[in-house]
Protein backbone atom coordinates (compact mmCIF):
# COMPACT_ATOMS: atom_id res chain seq x y z
CA UNK A 1 0.00 0.00 0.00
CA UNK A 2 1.74 3.78 -0.91
CA UNK A 3 2.28 6.13 1.40
CA UNK A 4 1.90 9.62 1.73
CA UNK A 5 5.50 10.57 2.94
CA UNK A 6 6.14 14.03 4.93
CA UNK A 7 9.41 15.79 5.65
CA UNK A 8 10.45 18.45 8.04
CA UNK A 9 13.13 20.21 6.25
CA UNK A 10 13.50 20.77 2.38
CA UNK A 11 16.90 21.44 2.22
CA UNK A 12 19.51 19.68 0.62
CA UNK A 13 19.00 16.10 2.14
CA UNK A 14 15.43 16.25 1.71
CA UNK A 15 15.89 17.07 -1.25
CA UNK A 16 17.98 14.09 -2.13
CA UNK A 17 15.18 11.59 0.35
CA UNK A 18 12.92 13.26 -2.32
CA UNK A 19 14.48 12.05 -5.31
CA UNK A 20 15.32 8.16 -3.76
CA UNK A 21 11.25 8.30 -2.72
CA UNK A 22 10.29 8.94 -6.58
CA UNK A 23 12.37 5.74 -7.06
CA UNK A 24 10.09 4.01 -5.07
CA UNK A 25 6.50 4.60 -5.93
CA UNK A 26 5.45 0.81 -5.39
CA UNK A 27 5.73 2.67 -1.89
CA UNK A 28 5.78 5.99 -1.87
CA UNK A 29 3.29 7.95 -3.73
CA UNK A 30 3.99 11.81 -2.50
CA UNK A 31 6.12 13.89 -0.41
CA UNK A 32 5.28 16.90 1.21
CA UNK A 33 7.79 18.86 2.78
CA UNK A 34 7.57 21.51 5.85
CA UNK A 35 10.15 24.20 4.93
CA UNK A 36 10.22 28.22 5.82
CA UNK A 37 12.52 28.95 2.69
CA UNK A 38 9.70 28.81 -0.57
CA UNK A 39 10.71 26.51 -3.16
CA UNK A 40 13.17 24.80 -0.85
CA UNK A 41 15.67 22.39 -2.98
CA UNK A 42 13.24 19.27 -1.98
CA UNK A 43 10.40 21.35 -3.81
CA UNK A 44 12.42 21.64 -6.83
CA UNK A 45 12.60 18.18 -7.45
CA UNK A 46 8.88 17.67 -6.84
CA UNK A 47 8.14 17.25 -3.07
CA UNK A 48 4.67 19.56 -2.25
CA UNK A 49 5.44 21.86 0.63
CA UNK A 50 4.21 23.86 3.52
CA UNK A 51 6.00 26.92 3.91
CA UNK A 52 6.31 27.54 7.64
CA UNK A 53 9.41 26.79 10.54
CA UNK A 54 10.21 23.90 11.50
CA UNK A 55 8.66 24.70 14.93
CA UNK A 56 5.51 25.87 13.63
CA UNK A 57 2.99 23.84 15.81
CA UNK A 58 0.16 24.30 13.45
CA UNK A 59 1.95 23.62 10.24
CA UNK A 60 3.36 20.72 11.79
CA UNK A 61 0.18 19.70 12.63
CA UNK A 62 -0.66 19.87 9.14
CA UNK A 63 1.66 18.15 7.85
CA UNK A 64 0.51 15.42 10.23
CA UNK A 65 -3.21 15.45 8.81
CA UNK A 66 -2.23 14.92 5.34
CA UNK A 67 0.75 12.19 5.33
CA UNK A 68 0.74 8.66 6.27
CA UNK A 69 4.73 8.50 8.05
CA UNK A 70 6.49 11.08 8.87
CA UNK A 71 10.47 11.96 9.38
CA UNK A 72 12.59 14.80 9.25
CA UNK A 73 15.71 15.85 7.75
CA UNK A 74 17.03 18.57 10.12
CA UNK A 75 16.79 18.12 14.26
CA UNK A 76 15.21 21.54 14.76
CA UNK A 77 11.60 20.20 14.52
CA UNK A 78 9.83 20.90 17.70
CA UNK A 79 9.95 17.48 19.38
CA UNK A 80 7.26 17.95 21.95
CA UNK A 81 4.36 18.96 19.45
CA UNK A 82 5.58 15.95 17.02
CA UNK A 83 5.21 14.00 20.36
CA UNK A 84 1.52 15.23 20.28
CA UNK A 85 1.27 14.34 16.47
CA UNK A 86 2.01 10.35 16.76
CA UNK A 87 -1.52 10.43 17.09
CA UNK A 88 -2.08 11.53 13.61
CA UNK A 89 0.47 9.41 11.83
CA UNK A 90 3.24 7.67 12.18
CA UNK A 91 7.01 9.31 12.60
CA UNK A 92 10.08 7.76 12.99
CA UNK A 93 12.78 8.52 13.98
CA UNK A 94 10.81 8.47 17.59
CA UNK A 95 9.86 12.43 18.96
CA UNK A 96 12.03 10.66 21.98
CA UNK A 97 14.72 9.82 20.34
CA UNK A 98 14.80 13.18 18.47
CA UNK A 99 14.69 15.12 22.36
CA UNK A 100 17.26 12.97 23.89
CA UNK A 101 19.34 14.04 20.36
CA UNK A 102 18.41 18.11 20.29
CA UNK A 103 19.68 18.84 23.30
CA UNK A 104 23.86 17.47 24.05
CA UNK A 105 24.14 17.21 27.12
CA UNK A 106 21.01 14.84 27.50
CA UNK A 107 22.54 13.02 23.99
CA UNK A 108 25.71 12.39 26.21
CA UNK A 109 23.93 11.54 29.59
CA UNK A 110 21.71 8.83 27.40
CA UNK A 111 24.86 7.40 25.73
CA UNK A 112 27.18 7.48 29.47
CA UNK A 113 24.13 5.87 30.97
CA UNK A 114 24.39 2.76 28.24
CA UNK A 115 28.21 2.26 28.55
CA UNK A 116 28.88 3.80 25.39
CA UNK A 117 32.29 5.61 25.16
CA UNK A 118 32.13 9.41 24.94
CA UNK A 119 34.21 12.45 26.42
CA UNK A 120 33.92 13.63 29.84
CA UNK A 121 31.52 16.25 30.11
CA UNK A 122 29.54 18.21 32.52
CA UNK A 123 26.24 20.36 32.90
CA UNK A 124 26.97 24.77 33.45
CA UNK A 125 24.57 26.62 35.21
CA UNK A 126 26.42 29.82 35.88
CA UNK A 127 30.04 31.69 35.50
CA UNK A 128 31.29 30.62 38.86
CA UNK A 129 29.81 27.25 38.10
CA UNK A 130 32.20 27.37 34.68
CA UNK A 131 34.92 28.53 36.92
CA UNK A 132 34.86 26.00 39.56
CA UNK A 133 33.86 22.73 37.17
CA UNK A 134 36.99 23.63 34.66
CA UNK A 135 39.45 22.67 37.82
CA UNK A 136 38.60 19.17 36.92
CA UNK A 137 39.01 19.07 32.96
CA UNK A 138 41.77 21.64 32.66
CA UNK A 139 42.78 23.67 29.40
CA UNK A 140 41.49 23.55 26.77
CA UNK A 141 38.12 22.77 27.13
CA UNK A 142 35.34 23.12 25.33
CA UNK A 143 31.61 25.02 26.39
CA UNK A 144 28.97 24.31 24.12
CA UNK A 145 25.76 25.46 23.98
CA UNK A 146 23.37 22.04 24.46
CA UNK A 147 20.43 23.00 21.34
CA UNK A 148 20.47 24.53 18.38
CA UNK A 149 24.21 24.29 17.23
CA UNK A 150 26.07 22.54 14.64
CA UNK A 151 29.11 22.81 12.00
CA UNK A 152 30.85 24.14 14.96
CA UNK A 153 28.04 27.02 16.03
CA UNK A 154 27.36 26.85 19.59
CA UNK A 155 30.88 26.15 20.48
CA UNK A 156 33.80 28.07 22.63
CA UNK A 157 37.48 27.00 23.08
CA UNK A 158 38.17 27.64 26.23
CA UNK A 159 42.34 27.81 26.32
CA UNK A 160 42.77 29.36 29.38
CA UNK A 161 41.44 31.25 32.39
CA UNK A 162 41.32 34.39 30.67
CA UNK A 163 39.08 32.83 28.16
CA UNK A 164 36.62 31.73 30.59
CA UNK A 165 34.08 35.11 31.10
CA UNK A 166 34.35 35.65 27.50
CA UNK A 167 32.94 32.24 26.52
CA UNK A 168 30.19 32.22 29.33
CA UNK A 169 28.87 35.67 28.01
CA UNK A 170 29.06 34.54 24.09
CA UNK A 171 25.82 32.36 25.21
CA UNK A 172 23.52 34.82 26.82
CA UNK A 173 20.39 32.90 27.96
CA UNK A 174 21.33 29.64 26.93
CA UNK A 175 21.89 26.35 28.90
CA UNK A 176 25.34 25.42 29.04
CA UNK A 177 27.88 22.06 29.17
CA UNK A 178 31.63 21.55 29.36
CA UNK A 179 33.50 18.75 27.66
CA UNK A 180 36.92 17.73 28.16
CA UNK A 181 38.86 18.44 24.94
CA UNK A 182 39.70 15.44 22.93
CA UNK A 183 42.73 15.15 21.22
CA UNK A 184 42.04 13.46 18.77
CA UNK A 185 44.26 12.09 15.60
CA UNK A 186 40.73 11.65 12.94
CA UNK A 187 37.13 12.16 12.86
CA UNK A 188 35.33 8.94 11.54
CA UNK A 189 31.55 8.56 11.16
CA UNK A 190 29.07 5.95 10.65
CA UNK A 191 26.25 6.43 9.20
CA UNK A 192 23.58 2.97 10.71
CA UNK A 193 19.78 2.12 10.25
CA UNK A 194 17.55 0.77 12.28
CA UNK A 195 14.32 -0.58 10.19
CA UNK A 196 10.55 -0.31 12.21
CA UNK A 197 11.36 -4.57 12.61
CA UNK A 198 14.53 -3.88 14.55
CA UNK A 199 17.20 -4.87 11.78
CA UNK A 200 20.28 -2.99 11.84
CA UNK A 201 22.42 -2.25 9.29
CA UNK A 202 25.73 0.02 9.15
CA UNK A 203 27.82 1.26 6.59
CA UNK A 204 31.67 1.16 6.87
CA UNK A 205 33.22 3.59 8.72
CA UNK A 206 34.75 6.43 7.23
CA UNK A 207 37.27 9.31 7.73
CA UNK A 208 36.04 13.25 7.81
CA UNK A 209 38.28 16.22 7.32
CA UNK A 210 36.98 19.39 8.79
CA UNK A 211 37.47 22.76 7.76
CA UNK A 212 36.36 25.87 10.00
CA UNK A 213 34.08 23.32 11.89
CA UNK A 214 32.08 22.59 8.52
CA UNK A 215 32.59 19.01 6.89
CA UNK A 216 35.13 19.14 3.56
CA UNK A 217 35.66 15.83 2.71
CA UNK A 218 34.91 12.03 3.49
CA UNK A 219 36.96 9.40 2.63
CA UNK A 220 35.45 5.95 1.92
CA UNK A 221 36.26 3.41 3.42
CA UNK A 222 38.46 5.33 6.18
CA UNK A 223 42.11 5.11 6.46
CA UNK A 224 42.10 3.01 9.77
CA UNK A 225 43.07 -0.23 11.35
CA UNK A 226 41.03 -3.13 11.46
CA UNK A 227 40.50 -2.56 15.33
CA UNK A 228 39.08 1.23 14.81
CA UNK A 229 36.96 0.27 12.08
CA UNK A 230 35.62 -2.67 14.71
CA UNK A 231 35.44 -0.51 17.61
CA UNK A 232 33.69 2.22 15.69
CA UNK A 233 31.34 -0.41 13.68
CA UNK A 234 30.09 -1.53 17.40
CA UNK A 235 29.81 1.63 19.23
CA UNK A 236 27.22 2.42 16.09
CA UNK A 237 25.66 -0.65 16.18
CA UNK A 238 25.20 -0.38 20.25
CA UNK A 239 24.27 3.05 19.90
CA UNK A 240 21.35 1.91 17.63
CA UNK A 241 20.38 -0.76 20.12
CA UNK A 242 19.20 1.27 22.81
CA UNK A 243 17.84 4.41 20.75
CA UNK A 244 14.10 4.30 19.82
CA UNK A 245 12.40 4.63 16.35
CA UNK A 246 13.42 3.37 13.05
CA UNK A 247 15.38 5.59 10.06
CA UNK A 248 19.19 6.61 9.28
CA UNK A 249 21.66 7.65 11.72
CA UNK A 250 24.98 9.56 11.34
CA UNK A 251 27.01 8.70 14.37
CA UNK A 252 30.12 11.12 14.62
CA UNK A 253 32.76 9.42 16.07
CA UNK A 254 36.59 10.42 17.84
CA UNK A 255 39.33 8.38 17.29
CA UNK A 256 42.35 9.43 19.89
CA UNK A 257 45.80 9.57 20.20
CA UNK A 258 45.64 5.94 21.71
CA UNK A 259 43.70 4.03 19.51
CA UNK A 260 40.56 5.02 21.10
CA UNK A 261 36.53 5.20 19.69
CA UNK A 262 34.64 7.69 21.38
CA UNK A 263 31.30 9.27 20.21
CA UNK A 264 31.03 12.96 18.95
CA UNK A 265 27.72 13.44 18.58
CA UNK A 266 24.67 11.52 16.69
CA UNK A 267 22.45 13.26 13.95
CA UNK A 268 19.44 11.54 14.28
CA UNK A 269 18.92 11.87 10.14
CA UNK A 270 20.79 10.94 6.66
CA UNK A 271 24.39 12.58 7.12
CA UNK A 272 26.25 14.87 4.93
CA UNK A 273 29.29 12.22 5.54
CA UNK A 274 26.93 9.72 4.21
CA UNK A 275 26.69 11.30 0.56
CA UNK A 276 29.49 9.03 -0.74
CA UNK A 277 26.88 5.93 -0.88
CA UNK A 278 24.68 7.42 -3.83
CA UNK A 279 27.88 6.02 -5.95
CA UNK A 280 29.85 4.08 -3.67
CA UNK A 281 27.37 1.64 -2.00
CA UNK A 282 24.36 -0.67 -3.31
CA UNK A 283 22.12 1.12 -0.95
CA UNK A 284 22.32 4.87 -0.47
CA UNK A 285 21.30 6.19 2.67
CA UNK A 286 18.87 7.97 1.18
CA UNK A 287 17.02 4.73 0.07
CA UNK A 288 17.68 3.24 3.57
CA UNK A 289 16.33 5.96 5.43
CA UNK A 290 12.96 4.96 3.38
CA UNK A 291 12.97 1.50 3.80
CA UNK A 292 13.99 1.84 7.20
CA UNK A 293 11.03 4.14 8.37
CA UNK A 294 8.14 1.66 5.93
CA UNK A 295 9.43 -1.21 7.54
CA UNK A 296 11.17 -2.79 4.30
CA UNK A 297 13.94 -4.85 4.48
CA UNK A 298 17.38 -2.95 4.54
CA UNK A 299 19.40 -3.01 1.84
CA UNK A 300 23.05 -3.95 1.28
CA UNK A 301 25.21 -1.91 2.96
CA UNK A 302 28.29 -2.94 1.11
CA UNK A 303 31.16 -0.54 -0.05
CA UNK A 304 31.47 -1.24 -3.75
CA UNK A 305 33.93 1.15 -4.65
CA UNK A 306 36.18 3.52 -2.43
CA UNK A 307 34.90 7.37 -3.01
CA UNK A 308 35.61 10.79 -1.64
CA UNK A 309 32.66 13.24 -1.58
CA UNK A 310 33.63 16.89 -1.69
CA UNK A 311 31.34 19.58 0.21
CA UNK A 312 31.19 22.62 -2.18
CA UNK A 313 30.64 25.24 0.31
CA UNK A 314 30.13 29.04 -0.74
CA UNK A 315 33.74 31.72 -0.77
CA UNK A 316 33.97 34.05 1.72
CA UNK A 317 34.83 36.66 -1.17
CA UNK A 318 30.78 37.61 -2.05
CA UNK A 319 27.43 36.61 -0.56
CA UNK A 320 24.60 37.00 -3.84
CA UNK A 321 23.10 35.02 -6.86
CA UNK A 322 26.28 32.96 -8.53
CA UNK A 323 27.09 30.55 -11.12
CA UNK A 324 29.66 27.67 -10.97
CA UNK A 325 32.60 27.45 -13.80
CA UNK A 326 32.88 24.05 -15.44
CA UNK A 327 35.06 20.98 -13.84
CA UNK A 328 34.73 18.15 -14.12
CA UNK A 329 36.48 14.56 -14.22
CA UNK A 330 36.78 10.57 -14.87
CA UNK A 331 34.20 9.17 -12.36
CA UNK A 332 33.05 12.35 -11.15
CA UNK A 333 29.38 13.14 -10.26
CA UNK A 334 28.32 16.15 -9.37
CA UNK A 335 25.14 17.14 -7.12
CA UNK A 336 24.01 21.06 -6.81
CA UNK A 337 21.29 21.30 -4.73
CA UNK A 338 19.58 25.02 -6.55
CA UNK A 339 20.30 27.22 -3.69
CA UNK A 340 19.95 30.31 -5.83
CA UNK A 341 22.48 32.28 -3.26
CA UNK A 342 26.03 31.72 -2.00
CA UNK A 343 27.00 32.78 1.70
CA UNK A 344 30.23 32.08 2.59
CA UNK A 345 30.63 28.63 4.09
CA UNK A 346 27.10 28.14 2.70
CA UNK A 347 26.74 24.24 1.59
CA UNK A 348 25.65 24.90 -2.23
CA UNK A 349 26.57 21.10 -3.57
CA UNK A 350 29.11 18.09 -3.31
CA UNK A 351 30.56 15.56 -5.55
CA UNK A 352 31.68 12.33 -5.59
CA UNK A 353 35.33 11.44 -7.13
CA UNK A 354 34.66 7.36 -7.89
CA UNK A 355 37.25 4.75 -8.18
CA UNK A 356 35.03 2.65 -10.66
CA UNK A 357 37.73 0.19 -11.33
CA UNK A 358 38.81 -0.39 -8.16
CA UNK A 359 42.28 0.16 -8.88
CA UNK A 360 43.37 3.80 -7.62
CA UNK A 361 42.72 3.82 -4.27
CA UNK A 362 42.26 6.26 -1.71
CA UNK A 363 45.55 7.57 -2.47
CA UNK A 364 45.23 8.12 -5.88
CA UNK A 365 41.38 9.57 -5.58
CA UNK A 366 42.95 12.33 -3.34
CA UNK A 367 45.41 13.37 -5.64
CA UNK A 368 43.31 13.34 -8.29
CA UNK A 369 41.12 15.47 -5.81
CA UNK A 370 43.62 17.94 -5.71
CA UNK A 371 43.75 19.10 -9.58
CA UNK A 372 39.88 19.49 -9.32
CA UNK A 373 39.99 21.81 -6.61
CA UNK A 374 41.50 24.22 -8.77
CA UNK A 375 39.40 24.31 -11.34
CA UNK A 376 36.20 25.16 -8.75
CA UNK A 377 35.60 28.69 -9.80
CA UNK A 378 32.38 30.88 -8.61
CA UNK A 379 31.23 33.80 -10.77
CA UNK A 380 28.92 36.37 -9.09
CA UNK A 381 25.79 36.86 -11.75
Amino acid sequence: MMKVLGLIGGGQLGMMITEAAKKMQDHISEVIVLDPTPNCPAAKVGAKQIVADFKDEKAIFELADKVDILTYEIESGNSEVLKQAESKTMINPSPETLRIIQDKFLQKSFLAQNKIPVTDFVEIKSLDDLKEKIKQFGYPALLKARRDAYDGRGNYKIKSHDDLEPAYSSFPGKSLMLEKFVDFKMEVSVIAARNTKGQIATYPVVENIHENNILKITIAPARVSENIAKQAEKIAHDTMDVLHGAGVFGIEMFVTREDQVMINEIAPRVHNSGHHTLQSSKTSQFEQHLRAILGLELGDTTLVHPTIMYNILGTDEFSGRYKISDFGAENLYLKMYGKEESKPQRKLGHFNLVDSTNTLGVEGLLKSLEAIKEQIKFIKT
